[in-house]
């Protein structure tokens, strides 16, 4: 019975690791029909994040790829995560809406602290002609879809925020970290193209 114990854990040990391993080769592809994309784990509330978002978007519409982006929430930030899930009910409406949501919290990022995001947000929703509900996340489920963003960041060793990938859809060659975006960004773009 032991032994038929330890190799069930084996096996789901192996099979979660497989699934793992998938995740982290879909999540570092371009979108279905895009040859390039870039991808990118950010946190709201990182100042280096705030910086390098207009040079990303600048990169997406130059090169005309799609940019996609992760929560990668970081502990030490008080009110990052909170916003991811605003972040996440905002896509629910439209990828662009949370997209432009993002860019709005990164332009008022020095202002916000953990008592007035909710004032920033309601503003943003009103501006946008959406409504905002006083429980944005009644169920948990944009909580857990940040959670998945943030697991996955972990599990590719993500070491600082925000992490920029350049993919591709090439197999010898599907991704490659840009390390300083100021000078690298646009000439990894090139070299994968």
């Amino acid at each position: 019975m032991t032994k038929l114990f330890a190799s069930l854990t084996l096996l789901v040990g192996l099979f979660t690791q497989a699934a793992s391993a998938q995740d982290i080769n879909a999540a570092l592809r371009p979108p279905k029909g895009a040859p390039l994309a870039i991808v990118v784990f950010e946190d709201l509330q990182c100042p280096q994040c705030r910086i390098m978002a207009p040079l990303v978007k600048q990169a997406g519409q130059t090169y005309k790829i799609p940019v996609v982006r992760h929560d990668f929430p970081l502990p030490m930030h008080n009110w990052s995560y909170q916003a991811a899930v605003i972040a996440r009910y905002f896509d629910g409406h439209s990828k662009q809406l949370g997209n432009d949501y993002r860019d709005y919290i990164f332009e008022h990022q020095v202002e916000i602290n953990p008592t007035n995001l909710r004032g920033f947000s309601e503003k943003f929703a009103a501006d946008n002609k959406v409504d905002l509900p006083f429980v944005v996340d009644p169920q948990g489920r944009l909580a857990a879809e940040v959670n998945a963003d943030r697991d996955l960041g972990k599990a590719i060793q993500l070491q600082h925020t925000p992490t920029i990938y350049v993919v591709s859809n090439k197999p010898q060659k599907p991704y490659i970290e840009v390390k300083d975006p100021h000078s690298e960004l646009f000439t990894t773009i090139d070299a994968m193209k």
